[in-house]
């Protein structure tokens, strides 16, 4: 298939890279030519606008720094609108937002364009190795058209829905990955200041039932089959240990912010009348704030955790 990549930087260098490799013919562009040396020496094609890029290949593919550098190098002079035509699908792997791809959608919709958001996780050694999670939204037909040539950029090319919906998805995954690092930060801070060695405290700790499955994992069982009755640990013995650690950290002088925040809202749940039901019937309080009702069918979530 002919590709074109945009963008050859930590991620899309070697992305690119991979795509090339996987048989496909490849065009590219970056703001540094030299960036693209070893994909030459392996056989791509230079273009020295994004415009050229779209005019030589049948999918193009962007992985820029953000939604700036999207616009610009989709719709900006010389960019990829200027050359794609009927037909031709525009993927962007940026990490970027989900009105901005929607919006870049409509426009070429008009044209008989297809546009797909791709947003990716795994970090550098994840796009060099080809294991990489790919968040796609769009139509679901141009997806499976393009899944071969995204096979050959990760492991985990993943259909999430509309387009839109795949750079949501990597906003979630990535603020609550940011706040979880905040929130260890926080504790690990006051569980060495009130005098345990580090390394042991985060070989003790990642043998417990946080540490032994993934961060999302939990979700599975409580929040989005909306059961909490009955109990795997009861809220009021969450709000109770919670309490005796923020009391650990006023002891020490440590900052416990977002461990406040975790027994103001623990507290409102209690006052709800929730004590004895799980510890995340307290998550109900944000559907609440939110307006919306984060549920899935029971049947659909066990074929899912099972798959």
């Amino acid at each position: 298939m002919k590709v074109g990549f945009i963008g050859l930087g930590t991620m899309g260098g070697s992305m690119a890279y991979n795509a090339l490799q996987g048989g496909n013919e490849l065009t590219v562009h970056d703001i540094r030519r030299e960036s693209a040396t070893r994909h030459l020496e392996a056989g791509a094609a230079w273009a020295d606008t994004p415009r050229e890029v779209a005019e030589a290949s049948e999918i193009v593919f962007t992985s820029l720094p953000g939604p700036t550098e999207v616009e610009a190098v989709a719709l900006g002079e010389d960019g990829l609108f200027q050359g794609l035509t009927e037909g031709k699908v525009y993927l962007d792997l940026s990490t970027s937002t989900p009105g901005l791809i929607r919006r870049i959608s409509e426009e070429a919709a008009v044209r008989g364009i297809h546009v797909l958001d791709a947003p990716v996780s795994g970090g550098p050694g994840g796009a060099e190795s080809g294991r990489l999670a790919v968040w796609v939204g769009g139509d679901k037909e141009v997806f499976d058209r393009c899944k071969p040539v995204l096979d050959a950029i990760g492991d985990a090319a993943y259909y999430v829905g509309p387009v839109g919906a795949g750079s949501v998805a990597k906003l979630v995954h990535n603020c609550a990955g940011y706040v979880v690092q905040c929130a260890l930060a926080e504790v690990f801070t006051m569980g060495v200041k009130a005098g345990v060695e580090p390394l042991a405290l985060w070989q003790a700790v990642r043998k417990g039932a946080g540490g032994r499955r993934g961060m999302f994992e939990g979700l599975a069982e409580h929040l989005l089959p909306g059961k909490f009755d009955p109990p795997d640990f009861a809220l009021r013995l969450a709000r109770k240990d919670v309490d005796l650690a923020v009391g650990v950290g006023r002891e020490f002088d440590v900052p416990m912010r977002l461990a406040n925040l975790a027994l103001q809202e623990l507290t409102e749940a209690m006052n709800r009348g929730w004590g004895g039901r799980d510890s995340r019937v307290a998550m109900l309080l944000q559907e609440e704030r939110a307006g919306v009702e984060v549920r899935v069918d029971e049947e659909a979530l066990r074929q899912a955790v099972e798959g």
